[in-house]
């Protein structure tokens, strides 16, 4: 068990900075989107990849993804039904609609050519504010507010002395974020990736290694005697079995594996999603689960049907 900081112990962002720098040099994985050469648009993929995903999935899918359509203007010719298949099993594939919709939006409006200013970035569809900071820091080496669930937890922890942030992203975390992260691009950028690592590797949610973390000394959270998540009663969880997303996902499984263009019956798809189970807390199946799936995987542009809805295909 590593010595407790005393409340008196500061986490300043001189010290902070270097600290963590150090120990990401030292500890960092060897990931593909992180090796010279990487383009700006291949960092943007990668980082909408991530976004609840786990990186032992992104990393196959992205080189794939990479390897057919290395860059925007080949996306964008893309059929949706292919892009949809090398998505695969990552989750929310909307992501993979809003990468087809960016990646048109660079062609039309920027040459082809991933834009480098943040409010251009942010007019892009998909991206958001975590998403163009990324492009930002990791690509350009640039000054930028990265905040991602793990970077909000280690400075949740290391200077507000919580074991979690808040549900949603305030102003008061922006600002923290903003007062430690040092002055000048290079040094920045190398800051924003080391602290997004040591959430990933070592202050992680549920089992944080702080004997192993470079900013034990000064952690707030530690200081306290590591004190329970305040708010725990306002988060919502992450259920999946039994789930509408889990129907979902069963029949764009289903659709995957059918030969390009082939179109599968309704009912058989309606059988899938009826796998889903039971929800999470234990009450019967639901019978209208399966006909909303489908119908919500058509809104979503997900699916398509030539016959209103007697047998659907990828789009």
């Amino acid at each position: 068990m590593p010595d407790r900081p005393t409340p008196d112990d500061t986490l300043t962002a001189a010290t902070s900075a270097q600290d963590v720098m150090t120990w990401y040099d030292a500890h960092a994985r060897d990931l593909p989107w992180r090796r010279p050469g990487t383009t700006p648009w291949e960092v943007l993929v990668s980082e909408v990849m991530s976004q609840q995903t786990p990186v032992a999935r992104v990393v196959p899918a992205w080189q794939e993804w990479m390897r057919r359509w290395p860059g925007p203007a080949e996306l964008a010719q893309a059929p949706t039904a292919e892009v949809l298949r090398v998505w695969g099993r990552l989750g929310y594939p909307r992501r993979a609609l809003r990468l087809i919709e960016c990646a048109r939006s660079v062609v039309e409006q920027h040459g082809g050519v991933l834009p480098d200013d943040l409010d251009a970035l942010l007019a892009l569809p998909g991206v958001g504010e975590y998403t163009a900071g990324a492009v930002l820091a990791f690509a350009h080496g640039r000054r930028a507010l990265v905040l991602d669930t793990n970077v909000r937890r280690v400075l949740a922890r290391a200077v507000a002395g919580q074991a979690l942030p808040a549900p949603s992203l305030n102003r008061a975390e922006r600002e923290r974020a903003l007062d430690l992260l040092p002055d000048d691009d290079s040094t920045a950028a190398h800051w924003s990736v080391a602290v997004m690592e040591l959430g990933a590797l070592v202050c992680t949610a549920r089992e944080p290694d702080c004997g192993a973390c470079p900013w034990q000394t000064g952690c707030a959270w530690l200081a306290a005697g590591r004190p329970a998540d305040l708010h725990a009663g306002r988060r919502r969880t992450q259920a999946w079995h039994g789930t509408d997303r889990q129907a979902r996902g069963l029949v764009m499984a289903r659709l995957r594996a059918a030969p390009d263009g082939q179109r599968v019956e309704a009912a058989e798809l309606r059988a899938c999603a009826a796998r889903a189970g039971t929800r999470a807390s234990g009450g019967a199946r639901d019978p209208e689960q399966p006909v909303r799936a489908l119908a919500t995987l058509l809104a979503d542009g997900l699916i398509a049907t030539d016959d209103d809805g007697a047998t659907y295909r990828l789009p």
